[in-house]
C-alpha cells in the first residue's frame, strides 16, 4: 500500500509542477512551443535526455543485454555521435535562422514539398509506433511490478495493461496540453532525477547480487564485448553502419528531442547542453545494459521472457517503500517521452501544417488551438498502436520486443535521415531527386527485406540509406559543401569537451571490442 501512495503522490507532484504559473502565459504561442527561448544548459541536457530514455529501455533494452550482453549498448553510447553532429552542425544553423521547428531547415533547403512530406512523415511516427510503443512499455511494466494490486482494474492480464496504457497516454496528455512546453521542461527535469535515482538503485542491487563488478568478467565474461560476430542475427557489429545514419537522424532531426535546443537562450547554452547530455548517455548506459548482463551472471538462462529483467530484478531485491520510487522513476522515463512527443506533434502541426496551409495568418490562440487539436489526435491513435503492440507481444513473450520496435520505426526513419543529411550537406540540390530518393526508401527497405529476409535490420537500413543517399546527389562528391565550414563552436571550451567527448567513444570501442 506504501508504493502506490508514493505513486500517487508522485503524480499528483507531476500535476503540481506542471500547472504551476501557466496562468494566461499559455495563450502566447512563443511560451506554449518555445518556452519563450530562454532555456539554459542544464534543462536542456537533463530534459533531452529525459525524453529519450523511456520504459523500453529499462524493459526492452535491458531484456535485450540479458539475452545479448553489452552490445546492447552501442545504441546508448553512439547517440554520442549524433549528438557530436547535432551540436557542431544543425543546432548553429537551427539558432542563427531562428528555426521553430526542424521542417522549417528542411524546407528552406530543399523546397516546400520536401518540407511538407518530412513534417508529415514526423507527425505519423510520433503520433503512432513513438507514442504507441512508450505507452505499451509503460503500462507492461507497470503491471510486472504492481500485478497483484492492480487486478482490481481486471483480473485478465491484457486488459488490465489495456487500461493502464490509457490512464498513462491521458495523464500526459492533459499536462501537455494546458502546459505547453514550460510544462514538459519542469516536469522533465524532476523525472530525470527521479527515473535516474531508480537506475542507479537498479544497478546496485544487480551488481550486489552478482558479487560486484569484477564478477561482470568473470561469470559473464563471453557477455561483455561490444562487437558480436558479422552473423549474429540482432546485433552484429556491422549494425554500427547502420546506427551512424539512424543517430543522425534521432539526435540531430528528431523535433522532440531537438525542441530543447531550438528553445536555448543562445548556441553555447545549446551546445553545452547537449554535450553534457552526452556524458550523461555514458551513465544511462551503465544503469539501462549493466542490470540485464549481471541477472544473467545471476540467473543464467532462468528468465523465459527477457523483457521481464527489470521488473524480475524490482521485485526480487528491492524492498517495500523503495519499489514504488523505483516504480516512479520509471513512470518519469515514460511520460518524459510521452509529454514531449506530444508537444513536438502539436508544434509541427500548428507551425508546419496549419500555419502554412489551412490558416496562413493566425493569431496566437488559433495556433495554440490548432496545437492542441493534434495532441488529442494523437492520443487516440497512440492508444489504438498501444493496444496492437500489446497483443504482439503477448503474441511472442520470448522475443526482445524493443528490436521489434526499432524495425517498425526504421522503414520512416531511413527517409528522414536521406532527407536531412541531402539539406545539410548539397550545396545546390535536386529537389525533385532527394524527393524521390525520400520516398523511396520505403519500397525498397521492404523490397530488400523480401529479397534477404535474415539481413539485420540495422544493414538493411544502412543501405537503404546510403543508396537513396546516392541517389539524391546524383553521386556528385563534388557538390558536398566542406565539413570544416559546417562545423561551428561557440568557444574553445566547447570544441575541447566535443573532442574529448569523441576520444571516449573512440577508446571504449577498443577497450570493450
Amino acid at each position: 500500500m506504501i508504493d502506490f501512495i508514493i505513486v500517487l503522490s508522485y503524480f499528483t507532484l507531476i500535476l503540481i509542477i506542471a500547472f504551476r504559473g501557466v496562468g494566461n502565459k499559455a495563450l502566447d504561442a512563443d511560451i506554449y512551443f518555445l518556452s519563450s527561448r530562454n532555456l539554459k544548459w542544464p534543462s536542456i541536457a537533463m530534459s533531452t535526455i529525459a525524453t529519450n530514455i523511456q520504459g523500453y529501455q529499462f524493459l526492452g533494452m535491458m531484456g535485450s543485454a540479458y539475452l545479448y550482453g553489452l552490445a546492447q549498448a552501442n545504441l546508448e553510447i553512439n547517440a554520442i555521435q549524433g549528438l557530436l553532429i547535432a551540436v557542431f552542425i544543425f543546432v548553429p544553423i537551427f539558432l542563427k535562422y531562428r528555426m521553430r521547428t526542424v521542417t522549417e531547415f528542411i524546407t528552406m533547403n530543399l523546397g516546400k514539398s520536401a518540407g511538407l512530406f518530412y513534417s508529415l512523415a514526423n507527425i505519423s511516427l510520433f503520433s503512432t509506433i513513438s507514442l504507441g510503443a512508450a505507452l505499451f512499455w509503460g503500462a507492461y511494466a507497470a503491471d510486472q511490478v504492481f500485478g497483484e494490486q492492480l487486478a482490481v482494474l481486471h483480473e485478465d492480464r491484457m486488459t488490465r495493461i489495456a487500461f493502464l496504457i490509457i490512464i498513462l497516454g491521458v495523464f500526459s496528455a492533459l499536462y501537455t496540453y494546458l502546459g505547453g512546453l514550460n510544462a514538459v521542461v519542469k516536469t522533465d527535469v524532476i523525472q530525470f532525477a527521479i527515473l535516474l535515482f531508480g537506475g542507479l538503485f537498479i544497478l546496485s542491487v544487480s551488481i550486489q547480487a552478482l558479487g560486484g563488478w569484477s564478477e561482470l568478467f568473470t561469470k559473464t565474461s563471453n557477455r561483455m564485448h561490444l562487437h558480436l560476430p558479422a552473423d549474429h542475427p540482432k546485433l552484429p557489429w556491422t549494425h554500427l553502419f547502420g546506427l551512424f545514419f539512424l543517430n543522425i537522424n534521432y539526435w540531430c532531426a528528431n523535433q522532440t528531442i531537438i525542441q530543447r535546443s531550438l528553445a536555448a537562450k543562445n548556441l553555447k547554452e545549446a551546445q553545452k547542453g547537449l554535450l553534457v547530455g552526452g556524458v550523461l548517455k555514458y551513465l544511462m548506459a551503465l544503469i539501462i545494459v549493466i542490470p540485464g548482463i549481471a541477472l544473467y551472471g545471476t540467473l543464467g538462462e532462468g528468465l523465459s521472457d527477457p523483457d521481464m529483467s527489470f521488473p524480475f530484478l524490482v521485485n526480487r531485491y528491492v524492498p517495500i517503500g523503495l519499489r514504488g520510487i523505483i516504480l516512479c522513476g520509471l513512470f518519469a522515463s515514460l511520460m518524459s517521452t510521452v509529454d514531449s512527443t506530444f508537444h513536438s506533434i502539436a508544434t509541427l502541426w500548428s507551425v508546419d501544417i496549419y500555419s502554412n496551409y489551412i490558416n496562413k495568418e493566425p493569431s496566437d490562440h488559433q495556433k495554440i488551438r490548432a496545437g492542441r487539436q493534434a495532441i488529442i489526435f494523437s492520443l487516440m491513435t497512440s492508444l489504438i498502436v498501444g493496444m496492437v503492440l500489446l497483443y504482439l507481444k503477448f503474441e511472442n513473450p520470448s522475443a526482445a520486443f524493443t528490436h521489434t520496435l526499432n524495425n517498425l520505426r526504421y522503414y520512416i526513419n531511413c527517409g528522414i535521415t536521406v532527407m536531412i543529411c541531402a539539406a545539410v550537406l548539397l550545396i545546390t540540390p535536386n529537389k525533385k531527386k532527394v524527393l524521390f530518393a525520400f520516398m523511396l526508401t520505403l519500397p525498397l527497405n521492404f523490397l530488400i527485406q523480401y529479397q534477404l529476409p535474415n539481413m539485420n535490420y540495422f544493414v538493411r537500413a544502412f543501405w537503404v540509406i546510403l543508396t537513396c543517399l546516392l541517389i539524391a546527389t546524383e553521386g556528385k562528391i563534388s557538390n558536398f559543401s566542406s565539413l570544416k565550414k559546417l562545423f561551428q563552436s561557440s568557444s574553445k571550451s566547447i570544441s575541447s569537451l566535443g573532442w574529448t567527448l569523441l576520444a571516449s567513444l573512440i577508446l571504449i570501442h577498443i577497450l570493450f571490442h
